[in-house]
């Protein structure tokens, strides 16, 4: 059967695309953070604090953008964010000191990461196709992979050149030129009919063909989560290579995929193109246990973009396709923060399994289970779940 040829790069779609790269170049130039943090005399365990109330932060305000999306609309929140996203990045030139100011800061980056990157993606799946939804929500993401590489390439220029104080005026200009970009975005028109009451968030939260893509979405985060938090320290204390070499294959995997292949779920099946890319993170993290050299970490990469390229629009195109149309809004910002709760699991759960001595190959070996493991409980859930909502095809 032909691939459908409804139209997918459309304006509204290029121009959410660009706000949400701007937003995520603005965001990951704060890789170099820490930088910053040791200068004013910021601990080792201080920094991690401050990082993490971020991601604390974005998964508290998730819930509530969704309610508000549903109610309101999506533009209201593209804007909100916006406004916040750049209010927090001017105010950074404004902390001296670690204290309660560089907390409240970094709170207001993570409300409004959190706020602007849920409203972004469900704008994207209001308006693709919904005979192309993967691809559509694949090519989306792009916007989103491609500042984990650009960001910290943009801040090793800046601060080449000058201080940590041009990179956040540097930050503050992109945000401007993001929110300049998202003014021009009209409401998406939303389906109607009896199915389409907003019921609220914890309808969402507990839709019960919704459930198994919470599990394996979060099972996914955590063992991603591996690499996001101790893959630095692993290769630095094994002397294997670098994180930009990870992340370089990575990210450049995952895009390529998306932009050549992104429509292969649709057409084949978003189950059948779900299961090996799932596998495909377990072999990222048995190739981690494994590796003795800097090719052993770009295969890593490799494996882990070919898994996260397709794995995760999959998912968030089955959210969208079965969530109630009226909780659209709920639903996305519950996907997007599930993702952030595994991240946040995984922080806890392989400190203490690579422990004191660093064993990092044994944690990596853990988390090489936790995919595959985890996608043969959501194939047994999900094949027992009958459907809530009729799909819109």
């Amino acid at each position: 059967m032909a691939p459908s040829r409804e139209p997918l790069l459309t304006p509204p779609f290029l121009m959410a695309g660009l706000a949400n790269l701007m937003h995520g170049l603005a965001l990951h130039s704060y890789l170099h953070l820490p930088g910053y943090l040791e200068d004013l005399g910021a601990t080792p365990t201080m920094v991690g604090i401050v990082f993490g109330f971020m991601s604390g932060t974005a998964l508290f305000i998730r819930p509530f953008a969704g309610r508000v999306m549903d109610g309101a609309g999506r533009r209201v929140v593209i804007l909100a964010a916006g406004v916040m996203h750049l209010s927090a990045c001017a105010l950074y030139l404004t902390v001296d000191a670690i204290g309660p100011w560089i907390f409240f800061v970094r709170g207001l980056q993570g409300f409004a990461s959190g706020a602007m990157f849920s409203s972004l993606f469900t704008f994207a799946a209001d308006i693709v196709p919904a005979s192309r939804r993967t691809e559509g929500m694949g090519l989306f993401g792009v916007s989103g992979m491609l500042p984990i590489s650009l960001g910290g390439l943009l801040g090793d220029f800046v601060l080449a050149r000058g201080s940590y104080h041009d990179l956040f005026l540097v930050s503050v200009g992109i945000t401007t030129a993001a929110l300049l970009v998202s003014l021009p975005l009209k409401e998406p028109a939303r389906p109607r009919g009896a199915n389409v009451v907003a019921r609220g968030f914890f309808d969402a939260l507990g839709q019960r063909d919704l459930l198994p893509i919470w599990f394996v979405g979060s099972a996914m985060a955590t063992a991603l989560a591996a690499a996001f938090s101790f893959l630095k320290n692993y290769v630095e204390h094994e002397q294997i290579g670098t994180v930009g070499t990870f992340f370089s294959f990575y990210a450049g995997t995952a895009i390529a995929l998306r932009v050549f292949l992104g429509w292969l779920p649709d057409r084949v099946g978003a189950k059948k193109v779900f299961y090996p890319a799932m596998a495909s993170i377990g072999a990222a993290m048995a190739t981690l246990a494994l590796a003795s050299d800097v090719v052993g970490i770009a295969v890593a990469g490799v494996f882990a973009g070919l898994g996260h390229g397709f794995a995760f629009p999959i998912l968030s195109a089955l959210t969208v396709t079965r969530a109630n149309p009226g909780d659209r809004g709920s639903a996305v910002s519950l996907f997007t923060a599930v993702f952030d709760a595994g991240i946040l699991l995984g922080g806890f759960l392989f400190g203490p399994i690579a422990g004191e001595e660093r064993d990092y190959r044994t944690m990596y070996a853990v988390a090489a289970v936790i995919p595959v493991a985890s996608t043969v409980v959501f194939h047994l859930w999900d094949r027992a779940v009958p459907p809530v909502v009729e799909p819109d095809r």
